[in-house]
């Protein structure tokens, strides 16, 4: 069994309404009182640390980083809907806004009244909303090379949203290797890029990351009270990345109430790959420490 099956077995599904639509949503989740269910489980008082992916990727990418966490803390990492092995059918919305709804939905259904929030890519967007809109429902807050304001999308995410129609399977694949093989630093591990690709592998798959693609908007960031979060905020950056410029994580150290930015060198766009011991390091010293 490779990595990404074994993840995948490791999963379990939860049943989401949003917009109308009922969804299923795909989602590791251990640690303590993970089996129970419930938040008053967790050893104390602590709350749960929910991770969120990006486009084009799925709660893989947490691979190393949320077992890791899990040893000291109930973790959680969704497959947004669309991605992964949540649903992929057509004729839902896909948006940050619609992602926002449907991590509400899951908190309700897995009785958690307060997280952490630790996101990367569009995940941030979720999570910056989230946080915007709940301010009393984030504890902690963890962004990582995020999209924010006007900052996406990239180019390479909107030429996925417009297919060509005479492309083959290896044209599309290729297009998923120049993110993942040559978007990371040094060279890429086969077991991430083979993980990272197999979602979109199918004909569902390939159709829908393009509805993914196709429902990045930049209105849902550049429409955020910013200065609504409360939650104390760790911007931990990728410092080399081009897609998301380390520039608009300290443009939120401006606008948020309680935020700082901590750069990874050596780390482009994915940063919880490119530097996972380091990663894994500073989340447990922000993320398990009291709050002052």
């Amino acid at each position: 069994m490779t990595a990404h099956e074994d993840w995948s077995e490791q999963q379990t599904r939860a049943d989401v309404t949003v917009d109308g639509h009922d969804l299923a949503v795909a989602y590791y989740e251990d640690g303590p009182g993970a089996e129970a269910g419930n938040e008053a489980e967790t050893g104390g008082d602590e709350p749960p640390i929910v991770f969120l992916h990006g486009i084009p990727t799925w709660s893989f990418l947490w691979r190393d980083i949320a077992p890791a966490i899990a040893q000291d803390r109930r973790t959680i990492a969704p497959d947004l809907l669309g991605y992964g092995n949540s649903s992929m059918r057509d004729g839902f919305d896909r948006s940050i806004r619609a992602q926002e709804s449907m991590l509400e939905e899951l908190l309700v259904e897995l009785d958690v009244e307060t997280a952490s929030l630790v996101a990367h890519d569009i995940g941030g967007g979720v999570a910056l909303r989230f946080a915007a809109h709940e301010p009393d429902r984030v504890d902690k807050l963890v962004l990582s090379n995020a999209v924010c304001y006007d900052s996406w999308p990239v180019e390479f995410v909107a030429n996925l949203g417009l297919p060509d129609s005479a492309e083959t399977d290896d044209e599309f694949e290729s297009h998923l290797d120049s993110a993942f093989v040559d978007g990371a630093y040094g060279e890429a591990d086969p077991e991430f890029v083979e993980g990272m690709k197999a979602p979109w592998r199918s004909d569902e798959g390939q159709r829908s990351l393009v509805r993914n693609a196709v429902a990045t908007n930049t209105n849902h960031t550049t429409e955020i009270e910013y200065g609504a979060i409360e939650a104390e905020t760790l911007l931990l950056w990728g410092e080399d990345d081009v897609m998301q410029p380390i520039d608009y994580a300290e443009r939120l150290t401006d606008d948020l109430e309680n935020a700082a930015v901590e750069p990874l060198s050596e780390a482009y766009h994915w940063v919880p790959e490119d530097r996972s011991a380091a990663y894994v390091d500073r989340l447990r010293d922000f993320l398990l420490e009291p709050n002052v």
